[in-house]
């Protein structure tokens, strides 16, 4: 296993990776709406996706792949009636994706820091040479 970490997404907020490479695959600790500049949530449910987003980014570009290699999303929402609302704004994230990933999405009673959403993304791993 290979450990995976950049300053470009926020640091972990308890006793685990970034990511792992492993078995061919990257794997992503989930992630909720901290920016990494300031260490802080950010505010309201299209904000705290967006940062999301900008952190997976950072953590597979630090993998040496980009969102073209994802393959699977788990997807937690604390309020199941965003469903629609995320789903415009993850639609956005991966239009340029010819191959979307697969998707599970959950309503869970509380999510780290009290954060609205949390993504966990698995992507294939670059091959090493």
């Amino acid at each position: 296993m290979k450990p995976i970490f950049t300053e470009k997404a926020p640091k972990p907020v308890g006793p685990y990776s970034q990511a792992l490479v492993a078995g061919g695959f990257l794997f992503l600790s989930g992630q909720i709406g901290i920016d990494p500049d300031t260490g802080k949530l950010r505010e309201g449910f299209t904000e705290q996706v967006k940062q999301v987003f900008d952190n997976i980014e950072a953590i597979l570009q630090a993998g040496g792949v980009d969102k073209k290699s994802v393959v699977r999303v788990v997807v937690y929402l604390k309020d199941i009636s965003l469903f629609k609302e995320f789903n415009a704004l993850y639609e956005d994230f991966f239009k340029d994706v010819p191959v979307k990933p697969v998707r599970t999405t959950v309503e869970v009673s509380g999510l780290p820091l009290d954060a609205l959403v949390e993504l966990e993304i698995t992507a294939l791993a670059k091959e090493r040479t």
